[in-house]
């Protein structure tokens, strides 16, 4: 069985929205308000050497398709088997990329391979925390608040989320990496 990993740049507030400065977002770049850590950075790259798949919803495969084939940075993620769960997105043009119902997540869970991992799609993770579908939440926390923006977590779910702190490491600028893993089920 493969677990399912959400990763997300967050404020101290829960934020995550417009974290690298797109367009028509209030708050849009916060994460450039901090001093770059390179080691946070390299942290967050080796997310993709670890990852066997990677899972979006429809808005994030919009953004994330138009940038990251273009940039040396993402070359694992651009190799690796792409999914999104999407009604909109119906020809993925990015290399390696499947259209899926949200309904197919869970059997996608129980293939072959290494972790699957979700970058942003913050609606996508909402649902799939709701579902009972993660496994490990990776957040790497700014010491920003920005007061307003959409954030990972849902705030209409039937049942809480019970998570399990399992490492943190602090850089210098404050930034906090933190790895939870959902407990029970």
């Amino acid at each position: 069985m493969r677990s399912l990993i959400t990763t997300h740049f967050v404020s101290l507030d829960g934020v995550a929205e417009a974290p690298g400065g797109e367009e028509g977002y209030r708050h849009t770049g916060w994460t450039m308000d901090v001093e770059p850590d390179p080691a946070q950075y390299e942290r967050k790259g080796g997310e993709q050497e670890e990852a066997g798949a990677f899972l979006m919803g429809g808005r994030s495969y919009e953004a994330f398709s138009q940038v990251w084939p273009t940039m040396d940075y993402f070359a694992k993620w651009n190799a690796m088997p792409k999914y999104v769960v999407s009604s909109t997105v119906t020809d993925p043009q990015w290399e390696n990329t499947t259209v899926i119902s949200f309904d197919d997540v869970a059997g996608l869970k129980q293939g072959d391979g290494g972790p699957i991992y979700v970058q942003g799609s913050m609606l996508l993770t909402q649902g799939l925390l709701k579902a009972g579908l993660v496994d490990e939440m990776r957040l790497m926390v700014f010491p920003v608040i920005l007061g307003s923006g959409r954030g990972p977590f849902p705030d209409d779910a039937v049942d809480k989320v019970r998570l399990e702190l399992v490492e943190s490491t602090t850089y210098a600028n404050g930034v906090q990496y933190q790895v939870l893993r959902t407990v029970g089920g």
